[in-house]
């Protein structure tokens, strides 16, 4: 009977058998996409305290007038305090960003978190604010998947005199500094919209320095839009040196010495 059936349907005959009638199901069946690792929670345990590493080694690299007094502390209420919660809420198999290790993207987001709050001391000793002036803009929720997901939101907000000010805070760990281009194109359209004026303060971790980019007023013609395959593909704009108004190792710098024209 088989023979007298055309290419296409014994193929979906064919499939029928196997018990899938989606061909997308198929695939994944007989690839072994659809069977799922599971969670490494021991792997998990060796990224956290890689991460408390970091973050202490950070903090004794800064100026000590920068310096967490407790970083020990820091690292229990900002790190594995908040890796219990999402643990309790029962996402971490769905942390699948581009297919990454759900390890990998917690890990990855647990540093950029825990770097935000890492340089809000800073950012209110900055701005000359309380740090508890200091709101959260973007969508770091993390007890939601979305907030693993890619989003053009900043991370704080403040005001600043009678403007409105988001910070997007960022991080680099290999010596290779970028901006998204969907952030730019976002802190355009809310401050073309709102007046809301969006600031990038990128931590680049690997060489102590960190750079200061208004993000709204920031001139597309003079930057050079390139693809990084390490970020997923997405078009980015390398930071130039000359944002970078501040090394680390030396005090805070005065605001009014970064030239964001606020």
């Amino acid at each position: 009977m088989c023979d007298e059936l055309s290419d296409r349907d014994y193929f979906r005959a064919y499939r029928n058998a196997l018990g899938f009638t989606n061909q997308q199901h198929a695939k994944e069946f007989l690839s072994g996409k659809s069977v799922s690792a599971g969670i490494d929670f021991e792997y998990i345990d060796r990224l956290l305290a890689r991460l408390n590493e970091i973050t202490a080694a950070v903090n004794a690299s800064m100026h000590d007038s920068c310096r967490h007094a407790d970083i020990e502390q820091f690292c229990t209420t900002h790190i594995n305090d908040i890796y219990s919660i999402i643990r309790e809420t029962g996402n971490l198999p769905r942390l699948n960003n581009q297919g990454r290790r759900p390890e990998q993207v917690l890990y990855s987001w647990l540093r950029g978190y825990a770097m935000t709050r890492f340089l809000q001391p800073a950012i209110a000793e900055l701005f000359d604010i309380e740090q508890n002036a200091i709101q959260d803009f973007g969508d770091d929720d993390f007890r939601a998947i979305e907030t693993f997901r890619r989003t053009p939101k900043a991370d704080l907000e403040l005001t600043y005199g009678d403007t409105t000010i988001v910070i997007e805070v960022q991080s680099g760990y290999q010596g290779v500094n970028d901006i998204k281009q969907h952030k730019v194109l976002e802190a355009k359209r809310i401050s073309r919209q709102e007046g809301i004026v969006t600031l990038c303060m990128h931590f680049d971790v690997f060489n102590g320095q960190i750079a200061f980019v208004r993000l709204d007023s920031i001139n597309e013609g003079d930057l050079n839009w390139i693809t990084r395959q390490q970020m997923e593909g997405q078009t980015v704009f390398n930071i130039d040196q000359g944002y970078f108004g501040w090394r680390v190792m030396n005090p805070l710098p005065a605001l009014d010495t970064l030239d964001l024209n606020l």
